[in-house]
């Protein structure tokens, strides 16, 4: 005979019952504490709804964070300046707006001959401007302007392309550009311009840190040739030099792209 161990009721044919599944409050309850820790994982899954602070209290907040983010760029990557004069044409034309590559100068860039740059006035390039109160409010046109968003207030900035450097000789002769001896091709001159438009000179020694500096439209632009009794002979002080032209950024019919140094 068979011997059978189960449930008293239990069919020998079929062998024992099932043991029934505990409730699921029965298993959130076990003493290993597994069910606990499913139900603390399930609560903690629910999503939780974060207090937004109203559209009034949001706007300054994000005015702040975007007028800072433009701080940074003006500081660290591009400056906006407008072109005031036709000395560039056709290169840079009157009311451009370029954008000036900060960034080159804080990576170890050094002004080289045919780059085009923004420099600060070395003394007395400029006429004195009437001061200008613009379209916006005086507090707004300043505020934009010290974050890179309009070009500077006092804009006694200038832009001129770079001929020779400290340690070179320039000198102009009849229609030829020369450094150091040998002429110079300038395809970038405006048309019906020449290299010398008339006016010779040289030969020029560069001081070391200093840049002689022309125009692309060589007979309006009033560049380190009409200086030559200033400080340097006429030469810029790479100190006062921003950075090299990286573009056009308006208008949008004259956007151009002169590479990371502006060549």
């Amino acid at each position: 005979m068979t011997s059978y161990v189960g449930t008293p009721d239990a069919d020998p044919a079929t062998g024992p019952e099932p043991r029934p599944h505990a409730p699921a409050a029965d298993q959130d309850a076990l003493p290993d504490g597994r069910g606990t820790a499913r139900a603390a994982e399930a609560a903690d899954s629910r999503p939780v709804r974060r207090r937004r602070w109203p559209w009034w209290a949001e706007l300054p907040v994000m005015a702040a964070v975007g007028l800072l983010v433009a701080l940074v760029i003006k500081t660290c990557l591009f400056q906006v300046f407008t072109i005031p004069s036709g000395s560039m044409e056709n290169t840079l034309r009157v009311n451009d707006r370029v954008a000036v590559n900060k960034l080159a100068v804080l990576t170890g860039w050094e002004p080289q001959p045919g780059e085009p740059v923004v420099f600060r006035d070395p003394g007395n390039w400029l006429p004195d401007r009437k001061e200008s109160d613009g379209v916006l409010p005086g507090a707004v046109d300043a505020l934009l302007s010290f974050v890179g968003l309009l070009p500077p207030k006092d804009d006694n900035y200038l832009v001129k392309r770079v001929i020779a450097t400290g340690g070179q000789t320039v000198q102009c002769t009849g229609t030829v550009l020369r450094v150091d001896g040998h002429p110079v091709a300038e395809p970038y001159l405006h048309e019906g311009d020449d290299s010398c438009s008339g006016l010779d000179f040289g030969p020029v020694a560069v001081p070391q840190g200093y840049l002689w500096v022309e125009g692309d439209h060589r007979s309006n632009s009033a560049d380190s040739r009409y200086h030559r009794d200033g400080p340097g002979d006429g030469a810029v002080p790479v100190a006062n030099v921003v950075g090299p032209t990286a573009a056009v950024v308006w208008p949008l019919g004259h956007l151009d792209w002169f590479g990371w140094s502006g060549r």
